[in-house]
């Protein structure tokens, strides 16, 4: 008999929350700081809200999982005998993912019957959110919670990441991307193209003068990055820093290039929205190469 288990992530898969209720899902919470304050689970923001005071000059700052909030999740299934399939937020951007291997490290020796597995997915945002989606339909095929894994394990580089920001500020403020970067970006109307690359970092590829030309240039990374995978994405995601049309108008292009109907869109959540900023516009599907 294939022991019951439980799928887990964090908030940065950017999932609606109807999506985590629906499916039986639970997720780790990395707090932030906006104005002094500290947001999470119980007292979160509305998205309009947060994108509004960044946009007013609020820098909000965030927190990583810590190995006591990875246990304070997962203990309630353990105790009940099921097992933990933990999905993780990219290593390469948050020390997340590391929190939860040491906790699943420190149950499993006080407790040898607990079966947690850890994946650091190297994905973010909605990327993240694709890869727990894929989990949770091979769940629904009947597949065992090791098979799982290692299909995940073995096609995360698959899962692209591609996006564009209005402003390179917050990515630099945040040490993601460096300040050289920054400055190029904020040169009239040039707007930056980035990917994550295959250790899970954001990374700058291009870039491209005008807005409209920098949501359509996303559909044509998506392109380059498909190869075996083409014609067979039955759905794409696409995350927006409280940006809905622009996320509209990408899915529209991908649509007419590909005839991919099924498209999920979402606000990015305020702990990636943090770095990113408003304006952020990501889409996500299955390629060949990062």
């Amino acid at each position: 008999m294939i022991k019951d288990f439980v799928i887990t992530t964090d908030n940065t898969a950017d999932l609606p929350y109807s999506y985590y209720k629906e499916n039986g899902l639970e997720y780790m919470y990395l707090t932030y700081n906006l104005d002094g304050q500290v947001y999470g689970k119980e007292n979160e923001l509305p998205s309009k809200e947060f994108y509004a005071r960044m946009r007013g000059g609020s820098m909000p700052t965030t927190s990583q999982i810590n190995s006591e909030d990875a246990k304070e999740v997962w203990l309630p299934y353990l105790r009940e005998g099921k097992a933990i399939l933990h999905l993780a937020f990219s290593s390469g951007l948050s020390g997340s993912c590391n929190s939860a291997r040491l906790a699943a490290e420190d149950l499993k020796e006080e407790h040898p019957e607990y079966e947690i597995i850890v994946i650091d997915s190297l994905c973010a945002s909605l990327g993240e959110g694709l890869f727990v989606h894929k989990a949770v339909e091979l769940k629904r095929e009947g597949k065992s919670m090791e098979e799982i894994a290692q299909w995940l394990e073995e096609h995360k580089l698959n899962f692209c990441h591609v996006f564009t920001v209005d402003d390179l500020h917050h990515l630099y403020r945040g040490g993601r991307v460096s300040r050289a970067t920054a400055v190029l970006g904020s040169m009239i109307n040039i707007k930056p193209l980035l990917h994550v690359d295959d250790e899970g970092h954001l990374v700058a590829v291009g870039k491209v003068r005008g807005r409209k030309r920098s949501l359509a240039a996303l559909v044509d990374m998506m392109e380059e990055r498909l190869g075996s995978y083409k014609g067979k994405n039955t759905e794409i995601f696409i995350s927006h820093g409280d940006c809905q049309e622009d996320a509209e108008y990408v899915a529209a292009l991908v649509k007419e290039r590909y005839g991919i109907e099924k498209v999920l869109i979402n606000t990015i959540g305020a702990t990636i929205g943090a770095h990113a900023g408003p304006g952020t516009v990501a889409l996500f599907f299955l390629g060949d190469k990062r």
